[in-house]
């Protein structure tokens, strides 16, 4: 009978593994769909990480052009196959990376350990063929932006990193979740300014997204990772710190950071330093240092 008909998870979404299979695009492809908001996701029910429903499977697929139009939207290049689309040097093409003028959207480490940015080929070609740029193309640059660049100018990493957070919000579901996405781009002493409290600090860092994997875990080129993931400019880090502070304002007040029942009266210990037992009640006390560690772990 319909009525007694149980709908599986799996006959409405699908895992993103299955995903970019029915649509024909490697894993890298579909995450940077993804990133991009060209295939959206859902939650997992079961807590599972996120899927893709079956109609947007279905909307991708019936759209004009697919796969090739799917393919050609998430296609990256390099800075000389980027130089060449447009036409240009790879060194003036350098210049406009720098200058914020291309903006990377994805970046790997070559076997030297060196940042090789890769853009998306459809952007460069619509600035190429943009002709308010025809001047920088071909021309001269102009000296305003050649002093820039002389003083060492380059806004790659700063610019990714905006794109990577503009992913981050758009994958969150709350307001923790959102400033989860903010802190994510601080590090850990910027946020310890912010956030004093350590409960409250240790259930942030639940909802922080960790830097994209590159090597495995403690390696130079994770190291790099974290670093490109990093806030480095001090107009960048502010405007982060205020965006933060003002979500945190309001995560609080929807939803309080959770505390230890038996939580004693006075400023919570700090997550650095064990405070002395009491006399009196041991297991209470290793009961609140248990829960400190869960969380901050």
């Amino acid at each position: 009978m319909a009525g007694n008909t149980i709908t599986k998870s799996s006959d409405v979404s699908c895992t993103p593994s299955r995903a970019a299979r029915e649509l024909g695009l490697k894993r890298g492809e579909f995450d940077l769909a993804v990133h991009l908001g060209r295939i959206r996701t859902v939650p997992d029910e079961g807590g599972g990480g996120r899927r893709v429903a079956r109609a947007e499977i279905d909307r991708l697929r019936s759209a004009d052009g697919f796969p090739e139009s799917l393919l050609e939207s998430v296609r990256t290049v390099g800075t000389t196959d980027g130089a060449a689309l447009m036409e240009i040097t790879s060194a003036r093409f350098t210049r406009f990376a720098r200058l914020g003028l291309v903006v990377p959207v994805n970046f790997y480490l070559n076997r030297y350990r060196a940042v090789v940015w890769l853009y998306l080929a459809e952007e460069l070609r619509q600035f190429a063929t943009d002709k308010n740029h025809t001047s920088l193309l071909n021309g001269r640059t102009p000296e305003g932006l050649r002093d820039q660049l002389q003083a060492g100018l380059d806004l790659r990493p700063r610019n990714w990193r905006g794109r990577h957070l503009g992913f981050l919000l758009r994958q969150a579901d709350g307001l923790w979740e959102r400033a989860g996405a903010l802190a994510a781009l601080l590090d850990h002493v910027q946020i310890a300014e912010i956030v004093q409290d350590p409960y409250e600090r240790a259930y942030l860092n639940r909802f922080r997204p960790d830097p994209p994997a590159h090597g495995a875990p403690g390696s130079t080129a994770a190291h790099l990772a974290e670093r490109i993931m990093t806030a480095a400019d001090p107009d960048e880090i502010s405007w982060l710190r205020a965006d933060l502070t003002q979500v945190l304002d309001e995560a609080r007040f929807h939803r309080p950071a959770p505390r230890p029942t038996s939580e004693p009266a006075g400023p919570p210990p700090s997550l650095n330093e064990h405070p002395p037992e009491p006399a009196r009640e041991p297991e209470r006390s290793r009961g609140v240092l248990g829960w400190l560690r869960r969380r901050s772990a």
